[in-house]
């Protein structure tokens, strides 16, 4: 196998693995936070996923109560406390003052976005020349400013002594280029404290193309997270 075969099969395995393995792409932006905020790592957390979709809001909040846990805080998830809805604001503040939570993480589902782009088109040659027996296939490839030539030659059979010359054969196909949509899953996430009055220390909007399963998705973004938030002293880093 060729260079550029090998290429095509190693990506072509990265692909599969990537998509057997459930692989979903997420990033954070957008990150903010209080520079001001010097207090202890928070101890006690309330997790709030703000989803109309119970089931979708539970995997929300345990993915990340259970992550926090392993951070040595005590996190909860607000579905145990308000099962049928997220907390309003009246009941959130009774939450805090009567359970003694000194944060709150917040996730808020954002309209999701589109994004389209123009894949450009490309044509292929085939050239086939025959010579006594002999078969030469060669197939150029134009894409833009482009161009990539393959050969392929093979014995096929004899024309007879009385075909002394090539004969050659072209084939002209056209690719069309297309316009390809990715959707994009988008979510704030912020951390506040919950003395004098409530505090915002710590936002980010987190950006997921094409997302899967929800649990695949939640996955990558409370890593991403609580990262951040161990890296900014606002929950302890070690496991």
């Amino acid at each position: 196998m060729n260079s550029s075969g090998k290429s095509v099969a190693i990506a072509a395995l990265c692909c599969l693995l990537s998509q057997m393995c459930g692989c979903v792409s997420s990033s954070l932006v957008d990150i903010w936070h209080d520079p001001f905020f010097k207090a202890p790592p928070l101890g006690k957390m309330l997790v709030i996923a703000v989803r109309k979709d119970a089931t979708k809001r539970r995997i929300w909040e345990d993915a990340f109560a259970g992550e926090l846990v392993k951070h040595g805080m005590a996190a909860t998830s607000s579905y145990s406390l308000f099962p049928d809805a997220p907390p309003d604001t009246n009941q959130l503040i009774a939450t805090v003052q009567a359970n003694g939570f000194d944060g709150i993480l917040a996730i808020l589902m954002l309209p999701t976005e589109t994004n389209s782009h123009h894949v450009q088109g490309y044509t292929t040659t085939t050239t086939t020349e025959r010579d006594e027996g002999y078969t030469t296939t060669t197939t150029t490839k134009r894409d833009g400013g482009y161009t990539t030539t393959e050969r392929d030659e093979r014995y096929t059979s004899y024309f007879g002594p009385y075909w002394k010359r090539y004969r050659t054969y072209y084939r002209e196909i056209e690719h069309p280029g297309y316009i390809d949509s990715q959707t994009v899953d988008v979510r704030a996430i912020d951390v506040s404290t919950t003395g004098a009055g409530g505090r915002l220390i710590w936002s980010a909007t987190s950006r997921t193309s094409d997302p899967a399963a929800v649990t695949d998705v939640q996955r990558g973004i409370v890593s991403l997270v609580l990262t951040e938030l161990g890296q900014r002293r606002i929950i302890n880093s070690g496991k």
